[in-house]
């Protein structure tokens, strides 16, 4: 049995220094380790050994598939060594050639606008909450004082799906549904951003599709004092600290008193130009005190709590903030505008 042993490693180590690929290296490792090769022979004869003999001829085996086990593993570590040495050749950089450009994303403007207003808003202790585009028309239009055959609604000329679904008009639904969930009627302070959609001829200053964010504000004893400081913070951190807000009468059937909020030009600094069409303000969005029907149709007792809100255009914002001439270049998808837009930023990708 010895012998045989003997002869059988020496004839595996003949045949293993002769092996020049990994496929060769595992179809000898088959030959001579697997079910059918001599290791598994020799280990069936030990059914007709005695005990003592069993004992002997069993360490020998274990120490014959050791050593092949191990030779095995030696030439495969060689094999894989001389293959990456070939790679590394073969796949060697030239560090002399030219580089090749690589062309960076950008952040969008519109969306860097509404990162910086959610940003500010959520300093302030608001929440940011979004709500579903495809919305009732009841959230939408009945619960913000807008029954049906209310004239406002034609100004928002809607895209109906069925005759109680439609894509939200506005995000003011939002502020309902959160109205609504709070169960508790306690204070809310909430920003909701999110797309909205109207039937509109698209043009260099309008678009069906667009998108707005709504802030809210109730609690006890909340007046228009309230609401003016927190637009004037807006107008300062969005334009400049040297900005200055102008308030004046409107009409929004979800609130009472409506404003209109205007801010100084950043352009002429008030003195009047082309920007702001000479008279040195630019208006940048509407607000006004809640509406005390819909804090009632919202669960809210009008007697006890008061709220503000307000709605703001990130497009008119970012085409302020950035001298953008044309609403459609934020959803064209022009390389061209995002590279403007990123050497305006001082960018250097």
């Amino acid at each position: 049995m010895k012998d045989k042993i003997n002869e059988l490693k020496k004839e595996f180590e003949v045949k293993v220094n002769e092996i020049k690929t990994m496929k060769e290296l595992n179809d000898l490792k088959t030959l001579y380790l697997g079910k059918k090769g001599p290791v598994a022979e020799l280990s069936s004869m030990m059914r007709e050994l005695s005990v003592e003999e069993k004992k002997e001829f069993g360490s020998l085996l274990n120490g014959l598939k050791q050593e092949l086990n191990l030779s095995i593993n030696n030439v495969r570590a060689r094999l894989e060594e001389e293959e990456l040495n070939r790679r590394l050749e073969s796949e060697k950089i030239d560090i002399t050639l030219p580089s090749t450009k690589v062309n960076f994303g950008s952040v969008h403007p519109l969306t860097k606008v509404i990162d910086e207003i959610e940003e500010l808003f959520i300093s302030m202790g608001y929440d940011v909450v979004e709500g579903p585009e495809v919305e009732t028309d009841m959230y939408n239009f009945e619960k913000l004082n807008l029954p049906k055959g209310h004239p406002a609604r034609d100004a928002q000329d809607s895209f109906y799906i069925t005759e109680e679904l439609l894509l939200r008009t506005q995000t003011s639904p939002v502020q309902a549904r959160v109205m609504d969930a709070n169960t508790e009627k306690s204070s809310i302070r909430v920003i909701c951003p999110g797309k909205v959609y109207r039937r509109d001829d698209d043009d260099a200053t309008h678009s069906h599709q667009f998108t707005q964010i709504e802030g809210l504000v109730i609690d006890k004893d909340i007046s228009l004092a309230h609401l003016k400081g927190t637009l004037e913070v807006f107008a300062k951190k969005l334009f400049g600290e040297d900005r200055e807000i102008r308030l004046r009468p409107s009409f929004f059937p979800f609130t009472e008193p409506s404003l209109e909020v205007d801010v100084s030009c950043s352009k002429c600094g008030g003195s009047g130009c082309p920007v702001c069409k000479g008279t040195g303000w630019i208006e940048i969005l509407g607000s006004g005190m809640v509406h005390p029907n819909v804090l009632r149709n919202c669960g809210y007792d009008p007697e006890v709590y008061t709220g503000f809100a307000f709605g703001i255009g990130p497009e008119r914002v970012a085409m302020l903030k950035y001298g953008i001439s044309d609403i459609r270049a934020f959803y064209t998808n022009d390389m061209r505008f995002l590279n403007d837009f990123n050497r305006v930023e001082g960018s250097d990708k």
